[in-house]
């Protein structure tokens, strides 16, 4: 079990270096937005390269966050249920969640993904537009998300297993949004009498 979790801690690294990374894209989505529109109002100038420039940025942004996502417990899921289960229920869920729903689904898109890119790459598919990009680094993102979402499932089902048999501390204690609240506006009153 060591060795596995010695594994899950380097996937967990890579996919926190790169969720952060990739999150200033998003303010070069917006920056590259506002020039398109104001060149374009100003002086009535466009291309679609900009348009698709900022799909291109957004998609990498979401793309490279995902597994990110994950790794922090971040997700969506529906807390009114599962905030009220105990925790042991929440980790078997958890688990059962990602052997089941999220790793066959990852696989599957992982299986229809690889040729579709591959295909793209070979004939260095352009955009249909007038003036747009190359097509196929965005679809690069697309494999590339899937398979850091597929290395961080991984990560996390080694944890589950780790935590439940008791050979780790949870890493992400489960706090329902009412708690989360209660602790911010707390820290928040902190902060003001300060």
């Amino acid at each position: 079990m060591g060795a596995l979790l010695a594994l899950s801690r380097a996937i967990d690294r890579m996919n926190e270096f790169i969720g952060k990374s990739v999150s200033w894209l998003i303010l070069v989505a917006v920056l590259v937005s506002a020039t398109n529109a104001i060149i374009r109002k100003t002086l009535n100038m466009s291309s679609n390269a900009w348009l698709e420039l900022q799909w291109y940025l957004f998609g990498a942004a979401f793309l490279g966050a995902a597994a990110y996502t994950l790794k922090q417990n971040e997700h969506i899921r529906i807390d009114i249920i599962y905030g009220a289960l105990s925790r042991r229920v929440q980790h078997w869920i958890d688990l059962l969640g990602h052997l089941f729903f999220l790793m066959p689904f990852v696989t599957i898109m992982l299986y229809l993904l690889f040729p579709y890119v591959m295909l793209s790459v070979r004939s260095g598919e352009m955009s249909t537009n007038a003036g747009g990009l190359v097509i196929w680094p965005a679809k690069m993102l697309l494999l590339v998300g899937f398979i850091l979402l597929f290395l961080q499932g991984i990560s996390e089902i080694i944890k589950k297993i780790a935590v439940m048999t008791g050979r780790i501390e949870d890493p992400t204690p489960f706090v329902s949004s009412h708690e989360a609240a209660e602790r911010e506006g707390e820290e928040l009153a902190g902060e003001i009498s300060k």
